[in-house]
């Protein structure tokens, strides 16, 4: 198993928190038996539902832990500023926000490798030890980009203390306060995409009436002229740096 696949296991069991049952199970593979709340022993067969259904959860969870969110949201707005309609595709730009959070990543996760994955392969730490040292990573990528509105939202909702220092916040509190941070990051940035060829829209729109070209939908006219004006800007540089940038 590669280090990264690793890595995401073990942050996807830091936001779930299943680690003690997990790391029994891992000790005793063979009569493992997880105890419900009300004394009830389940099998080893529901333990491995369990586990697969955290394993299928944790791409969603992950890609919401890092810029993915982002990129992914600003791409869909240019696609709409454009009227490309379906150009580029859901599949390339899905790719394409791929990409750009593995490079975005990398280190985060070369942390998470240095801190808990090695530690963990050459015994000094148990397997809770390991998710608590992979998730603090995470946490502190999570803190730089949250804003402290949305912090104070859910600390508000969870009703807990105020705490000294921001590290100190629960994951359950610091991943929804990082996906709302997210989400309004990418609606200005798309709200900034849609501004100049929103004027494009208009003054094709404003031309083509006063010229009784009534027949023939403005967008026509407008969509070629947005498309060429965004390649003659090399517009995919400029945005992909300044989207790089923002995480900087």
């Amino acid at each position: 198993m590669s280090g990264w696949r690793k890595a995401g296991i073990i942050l996807g069991l830091a936001l779930a928190g299943p680690g003690e049952a997990l790391a029994r199970s891992a000790a005793h593979p063979a009569g493992f038996s997880w105890t419900a709340p009300g004394g009830a022993s389940g099998s080893v067969p529901w333990n491995i539902l369990v586990l697969l259904t955290l394993l299928t959860l944790l791409p969603a969870l992950v890609l919401s832990m890092t810029p993915f969110v982002r990129l992914l949201v600003v791409f869909h707005f240019l696609r709409q500023a454009l009227g490309t309609q379906s150009t580029p595709s859901n599949q390339t730009l899905i790719g394409l926000s791929l990409i750009l959070t593995y490079f975005l990543m990398q280190p985060v996760g070369a942390s998470i490798q240095r801190t808990a994955i090695v530690p963990y392969q050459q015994g000094q730490v148990d397997a809770m030890g390991a998710i608590e040292r992979g998730s603090a990573p995470l946490k502190q990528f999570m803190l730089r980009y949250a804003r402290e509105k949305d912090l104070a939202l859910f600390v508000e909702m969870s009703k807990e203390p105020r705490p000294a220092q921001p590290e100190d916040l629960d994951m359950r509190v610091v991943v929804p306060a990082y996906i709302l941070s997210e989400l309004k990051a990418g609606f200005q940035i798309g709200a900034a995409l849609f501004l100049p060829f929103l004027v494009i829209d208009i003054v094709v729109a404003a031309i083509t009436t006063s010229v009784g070209m009534l027949q023939l939908p403005p967008v026509v006219i407008s969509t070629p002229l947005k498309i060429l004006l965004f390649v003659m800007v090399d517009g995919w540089n400029l945005l992909v740096g300044s989207l790089m940038k923002s995480f900087a």
